[in-house]
């Protein structure tokens, strides 16, 4: 993803470049107002986030550490993931156990990539497809997230 950033991009994806600054920018900006940061971000999907899931989340980012392995997180994702990921590309290195890739079809990544395409320079048993809905599958679709899950999952050989 980083390869192909435009507005749209950094704009739908905002929180990527926000999480990835240097320790500890974001997670002092966030600690400051924690509770704003996840409302914001969750309540806007009330369907999916019902007031008890925000609580908890509520909960979970107003413990600096949480916020912290998040940065973490999005850090190595910009940074010394990309380098693996190269490495393995650069060796041919590819996974080789199914992989299942399930998106937004709303979303930018659903608007903008063709995912099995991309995926397929990574792995060599790549499935999966868009679901209409947000960014947060397992929160908006559960029932058809578990079923592409289990059904790559209980693949008989």
């Amino acid at each position: 993803m980083f390869q192909v950033v435009n507005k749209e991009m950094a704009t739908a994806t905002h929180h990527w470049f926000f999480l990835i600054q240097p320790y500890d920018y974001p997670e002092r900006l966030i600690g400051a107002a924690a509770e704003y940061d996840i409302r914001y971000r969750f309540e806007r999907a009330v369907e999916a986030f019902p007031p008890e899931a925000v609580a908890e989340y509520v909960r979970c980012f107003c413990n600096p550490a949480t916020t912290h392995a998040t940065c973490e997180d999005y850090r190595a994702g910009a940074s010394i993931d990309l380098v693996h990921a190269e490495a393995d590309r650069q060796q041919n290195k590819k996974v080789t156990c199914p992989l299942l890739a399930l998106w937004s079809a709303t979303g930018y990544v659903g608007r903008t990539q063709d995912v099995l395409h991309i995926w397929r320079d990574y792995a060599m048993d790549v499935r999966g497809h868009s679901l209409p809905c947000g960014r947060d599958i397992p929160e908006e679709m559960p029932d058809a997230a578990y079923a592409a899950l289990t059904e790559v999952l209980l693949e008989k050989d």
